[in-house]
């Protein structure tokens, strides 16, 4: 998959970036180069492995260290609530921003 300049110009319109043409060239030839690695991992055959869950599983058995689930901080909903511009029942009001 290649990028042209019309796909940079679309993305950077969509994330509202103004890039200049050299920043634009720049963008293209970076994305570009990311698509072909991308490629070339998909193009490796993997039938037959086994995901892992960490890197270092496919030479030693390793053990995750897990905490305990617990709570740690207290609770402060009143304290947090008290810079809110608008609260309700505990909760933070913000406008309406999708129709």
């Amino acid at each position: 998959m290649a990028l042209n300049e019309q796909d940079i110009a679309r993305i950077a319109n969509l994330a509202r970036l103004e890039l200049s043409q050299g920043e634009s060239e720049r963008m293209l030839a970076q994305l570009n180069d990311f698509f072909g690695i991308v490629e070339k991992m998909q193009a490796v055959d993997t039938s037959g492995v086994s995901p892992l869950s960490h890197p270092v599983a496919a030479i030693q058995d390793i053990a995750l260290r897990l905490r305990d689930d617990v709570v740690s901080e207290p609770d402060n909903r009143e304290a947090n609530m008290q810079n809110a511009p608008a609260a309700e029942k505990g909760y933070f009001l913000v406008p309406k921003v999708i129709e």
